[in-house]
């Protein structure tokens, strides 16, 4: 084992070789450690996204089904007249026999009407468009019913009748204006499951000021036929972000500040359903995204597809692990590409050491001493080195790591952020943003994530772990064994006398 006490001799005599070789295995490996770490963190915060995003199974009618139905009805007998199919319906039953499913961790209820004010309270409507909203109702009263019960394409045209979108809901709490931020609980309360089969309301802040109502306060509204009048009782008041154009101003329904909340019972006493216990869609989030494909597999039992289906949307999931993803791609091909780096800038020093001590090799050998042992003697050495380039790296490793991962973060955030914007944008066509009922079932099945959804994550947290150290120290001993073969292949290969002899 002589060739160890030589190595330390030579080490220190050459303090200017070993210097240069400190540092440059130094800066190898903290590049190689922040890199390891960089994908640590991207790895875990992917782990945790998981378990705060989830993933979303929406419940709807299956139109689809329906109109091939339909269309395959008509043409097998042309001649006949058929009646047009009754449009199905959710039922409260199915829908809670999928919620009690395992992995669900939240769900949200939901159905909608149009009311009329009928006393202690008006819609916000611009003054240009106060025409449009009593034409409206006027054509309801003319038309003797309800626009809803022309049926077909007749649905929007429902809404635009009326003065306040009515949301039937069974928790404001998980609905998806107020997950995603848009819209907020200020004064009161919201509505839970303990406001079945009561006339409570939520309503906004700009229509509470506009008629100076405050939690407590009473105040009544009818269907579109006027013809049952309920009194409501506000129990909360929420305030609003979504982004108004001249089109919801021009039309009290479409205004998201005449949006009022109520239980679901509610909404339909007021849409006049003949089924109290019906819903017109269900959102459920799930814990795990990765149980998307088996809870829809299981879901599907408990309906009937021909009327009813189940569409998936893990798109939050996907977009907030993107740039995660990315990072950790990146941060894995750096400690490839460095470590690569580092083989050959290492065996290229070491062989230029090697040249220069092509007479200290040559006189070892002629005295006896093998080759193996010559070899070992520069691995001893490199390795002193390696130790001492894995402290000075697991110093200041991390704060390389934090530095550079915050920066691949923020670079792949940015551009996943402005693709997210233009795909919104796209979406939404010229009517922007908007709150309410049509918004909801959008984002449930999944035609459209709101920004709020996809900024949850801006932040690496990088932190060294004893995990990182340990495979620091492998990769770098890999490397010392790898430089060391390529720059002792000439060894091998010569003779003392001919290396005496260069």
């Amino acid at each position: 084992m002589d060739f160890f006490r030589r190595a330390w001799l030579s080490l220190k005599a050459k303090k200017g070789r070993t210097t240069l070789l400190i540092l440059v295995f130094s800066a190898i490996l903290i590049f190689v450690l922040a890199g390891l770490t960089i994908r640590s963190s991207a790895n875990q915060s992917i782990e945790a996204a998981k378990k705060s995003t989830g993933a979303t199974v929406s419940l709807s009618i299956n139109r689809d089904a329906l109109m091939k139905a339909r269309t395959n009805e008509s043409s097998s007998d042309s001649t006949s007249t058929t009646e047009t199919p009754t449009m199905p319906t959710i039922s409260l039953a199915t829908a809670e026999k999928i919620a009690a499913l395992d992995g669900v961790k939240s769900y949200n209820y939901a159905t909608s009407t149009t009311a009329l004010a009928v006393s202690n309270i008006t819609a916000i409507v611009t003054e240009d468009s106060s025409d449009a909203t009593t034409s409206s109702s006027e054509s309801a009263e003319n038309s003797g019913g309800p626009q809803g019960e022309m049926g077909g394409g007749s649905q929007m045209m429902e809404m635009n009748s009326g003065d306040f979108q009515i949301t039937g809901t069974n928790s404001t709490e998980t609905s998806s204006d107020f997950t995603d931020g848009t819209s907020k609980i200020t004064s009161g309360r919201g509505i839970t499951s303990e406001d079945k089969d009561t006339n409570n309301v939520v309503i906004s802040e700009d229509l509470a000021e506009d008629n100076s109502l405050s939690v407590g306060d009473k105040f009544t509204i009818s269907d579109t036929d006027s013809t049952a009048s309920i009194e409501v009782t506000i129990v909360g008041i929420y305030s609003t972000s979504a982004q108004v154009d001249d089109m919801m101003m021009r039309n009290a329904t479409m205004n998201p500040v005449n949006e009022i909340y109520g239980y679901l019972t509610l909404a339909n006493t007021i849409k006049g359903s003949d089924d109290t216990d019906t819903i017109s869609a269900a959102t459920y989030n799930l814990e795990d995204p990765n149980e998307l494909d088996s809870f829809v597999e299981k879901a599907n039992k408990l309906i009937d597809t021909d009327q009813l289906q189940l569409q998936t949307n893990d798109e939050m999931y996907q977009q907030m692990l993107k740039p995660l993803n990315n990072v950790a791609s990146f941060a894995t091909n750096i400690v490839w590409l460095v470590s690569i780096a580092g083989i050959i800038i290492l065996s290229l020093i070491v062989i230029m050491i090697i040249r220069e001590r092509r007479y200290e090799i040559g006189v070892l050998l002629s005295l006896g001493e093998g080759k193996f042992k010559v070899i070992m003697q520069f691995f001893s050495e490199l390795v002193v080195v390696m130790v001492v380039a894995v402290g000075i790296a697991a110093v200041s490793g991390n704060f390389v790591g934090n530095i550079v991962g915050q920066q691949l973060l923020d670079q792949q955030t940015t551009a996943q952020t402005e693709s997210s914007t233009t795909a919104d944008n796209s979406q939404q066509g010229p009517g922007g943003q908007g709150g309410g009922f049509g918004q909801q079932i959008g984002q449930g099945l999944g035609i459209n994530q709101t920004s709020a959804q996809t900024q949850a994550i801006d932040e690496l947290d990088v932190k060294l772990s004893p995990k990182e150290i340990g495979f620091l120290g492998l990769i770098a001993l890999a490397i010392s064994i790898v430089a060391t073969l390529l720059a002792s292949l000439g060894i091998l290969r010569m003779q003392p006398k001919d290396i005496l002899s260069v």
